[in-house]
């Protein structure tokens, strides 16, 4: 009865039945009139309930007696099977027929005539079957064993029926669950500042340190089923554990990051761990080499954070802290000594730098080309001379007599170039991102210089990569080559002004992500003949920039403590977005600013930080990057009032994370 009760009011001809002689019924009460009409609705309808229940017995027999024949056609398809079989009708789920097997398996005592399939089998849908598909895509459950169907469609009397076969499939199942439960990870846990954690350090302080650390990492692993751990190197663990475990690990966002970072210290510096994991790879080795993949960009966006590779990209946990300046003049010197061997073997040198080249961009390339010159190598500038953010210096450039025809458009690059051509990108590290993606799949041989974190997208199979997200600038990773490999009568005033304007830019006047180092770099220059007052003036920009920027913050408002976001309607130019964002910085009680405003028919945010949120790690949730104090994002076919409100959901969500993270210590 709780089975017939729905069922009466589901769409079928008993429900119109109904509802006509409830009608009839209401008729009755209306008059004299009413009477009779109600008599003639009720003669009326007792016909068309005759002529239903006769033309649906003829239908139902012509069905039964098709079936039948088909399975007497097909004895040992049908009648016979081993499988369980059920037919219904397409339409409205209605079981027509059932062999004993399937009524077996379901359990039920009753007749399975004219129960739809639903009642059966709760949540069955048989819309794969409409779509053409000879299989069910997904298991179906029927009690605790889990079956897959097969099926087909058969046209009689103008009805479709659904003949579905049913293979039992629960041990299968049980098995692929397991072996998928039980596939390989591969985490390599790495230790950012291990030098600098136990320089000074006494072999007491430096042994209870590391029993600390071996502590934290031990009771982390245990949180697995039965992992394996060993430790290769000094500062470097591999910990293999299966992917039935790899869930909880991500739920607690890799919580052996927070608490190494917390409890392992010595003076004033915090010991901070990276961890790449590898997984979803067809046998060990792939994943022990996408661990590689994966630690090599934890290293690369600065440390201190997770990075999952699997078969679908890369996954991000952790990185809200800044990158520690971990400069080396070994370093240095070996990736100088590197690039020069590199440009031994190349014909000519092609920079390009990101779309809308700017300053550091632009200032990286000229340091690239002074090089290049002392090793008597061609160079060109790859640069579009209408949409950049440097034309003042590149005018001074252009009368240079040492820059005669190297700066050039991407058509006359990819004419010229050879197979010996080497490209240098500077300033960004994405293939989208760069000022020709046509250039770059043209040369075999690229080099990448950036500071930024590197993004999920980066430039692959480059040939030399001098990645550093703890530089201010791409101009002082470029300043600090040239210190190796040029003469100080090598480099020309104009080069060494374009590397300051560089530094100068993307550092704030030297108020943000700014370091020992970078003073270093900006030294040099002066030294070599760079004039900060002409530095300067090249950084000025023009009234209508300047009015257009100061209209934009007096839209300012305060969205959260130390949060300033400003948005324009109202088409700008594209220097006044980021110059909008550097200006509220300047506000007491502001350490984040957000600007975002219509620039030509995409909508620009720039994100700044002096120490209060990772811009990045915020702008990264809009399709942006950058840096923690330095972000940006460029987005299609949207409206500022949109992105406005993403950006609020991508500052809450990584506010609460904090929170969280500050509840649990």
């Amino acid at each position: 009865m709780n089975k017939k009760l729905p069922r009466l009011f589901q769409p079928n001809m008993r429900l119109y039945f109904l509802v006509l002689f409830a009608f009839a019924v209401a008729t009755f009460f209306i008059g004299n009139n009413g009477r009779i009409l109600s008599a003639i609705e009720v003669c009326i309808l007792i016909c068309l309930l005759i002529y239903m229940r006769v033309t649906s017995k003829r239908r139902t027999d012509k069905l039964l007696d098709y079936l039948e024949s088909m399975s007497e056609g097909l004895d040992t398809t049908i009648r016979d099977t081993p499988l369980p079989v059920a037919i219904y009708n397409s339409d409205n789920g209605e079981i027509v027929w059932t062999n004993d097997r399937f009524t077996a398996i379901t359990e039920m005592r009753e007749a399975l005539f004219e129960l739809r399939m639903t009642d059966i089998v709760p949540g069955y849908s048989g819309d794969w079957l409409l779509d053409g598909k000879p299989e069910c895509p997904d298991l179906v459950d029927i009690g605790d064993k889990k079956f897959r169907v097969h099926g087909s469609m058969v046209l009689s009397e103008r009805e479709y029926i659904a003949m579905t076969y049913w293979v039992d499939v629960t041990e299968f199942s049980k098995i692929s669950d397991e072996y998928h439960a039980s596939r390989p990870v591969y985490a390599i846990l790495l230790l950012d500042n291990y030098d600098d954690l136990l320089k000074g350090a006494s072999e007491k302080e430096k042994s209870s340190m590391l029993s600390a650390i071996d502590d934290e990492i031990s009771s982390w692993v245990a949180l697995s089923s039965g992992g394996y751990l060993c430790r290769p190197d000094r500062d470097k663990y591999l910990f293999l554990f299966e992917e039935r475990d790899y869930a909880g690990y991500a739920e607690l966002n890799f919580s052996l990051l927070d608490a190494i970072r917390d409890n392992i210290s010595f003076g004033t510096i915090h010991a901070t761990m990276s961890i790449g994991v590898g997984k979803d790879g067809a046998t060990p080795y792939d994943c022990y080499r996408q661990a590689n993949l994966a630690i090599e960009m934890a290293l690369s966006r600065g440390g201190d954070q997770a990075v999952v590779r699997n078969k679908y990209g890369f996954d991000y946990f952790g990185g809200r802290a800044q990158s520690a300046e971990t400069h080396s003049f070994v370093k240095a010197r070996v990736l100088a000594s590197a690039f020069g061997e590199l440009l031994n073997n190349t014909s000519i040198v092609y920079i390009m730098g990101h779309k809308f080249s700017d300053y550091d961009s632009f200032g990286a390339a000229a340091g690239i080309c002074c090089i290049a010159r002392t090793r008597n190598i061609p160079a060109r500038i790859v640069i579009n001379p209408d949409n950049n953010l440097a034309q003042n210096i590149i005018e001074i450039f252009r009368g240079l007599p040492e820059y005669a025809g190297m700066l050039i458009t991407e058509h006359e690059a990819i004419i010229e170039a050879d197979p010996k051509s080497l490209l240098v990108v500077t300033d960004t590290n994405r293939p989208d991102k760069v000022e020709s993606e046509t250039m770059l799949l043209s040369c075999t041989h690229v080099a990448v210089i950036d500071h930024h974190r590197r993004a999920a997208d980066y430039i692959e199979n480059a040939v030399f990569t001098c990645h550093d997200p703890a530089a201010s600038s791409t101009s002082e990773l470029v300043t600090e080559m040239l210190q190796h490999l040029v003469e100080k009568s090598d480099i020309l005033r104009p080069e060494a002004e374009a590397l300051l304007a560089g530094i100068v830019l993307d550092t704030k006047s030297f108020s943000i992500n700014t370091g020992s180092r970078t003073f270093d770099a900006a030294a040099y220059l002066q030294r070599m003949g760079a004039v900060m007052s002409t530095v300067k003036m090249l950084l000025q920009t023009n009234i209508e920039t300047t009015i257009a920027r100061y209209k934009i913050m007096s839209g300012a408002s305060i969205y959260k403590e130390g949060v300033a976001l400003a948005t324009s309607d109202i088409a700008q130019g594209r220097l006044s977005v980021p110059q909008a964002a550097d200006e509220l910085l300047n506000i007491e009680g502001v350490h984040t600013s957000f600007v975002a405003a219509l620039v030509g028919d995409e909508i620009y945010v720039s994100g700044r930080s002096i120490g209060g949120m990772n811009v990045q790690l915020i702008l990264e949730k809009l399709g942006g990057g950058g840096s923690p104090s330095i972000a940006g994002a460029q987005i299609h076919n949207s409206n500022v009032d949109k992105v406005m409100q993403d950006l609020k959901v991508a500052i809450d969500e990584y506010s609460d994370a904090g929170k969280k993270k500050s509840q649990k210590q």
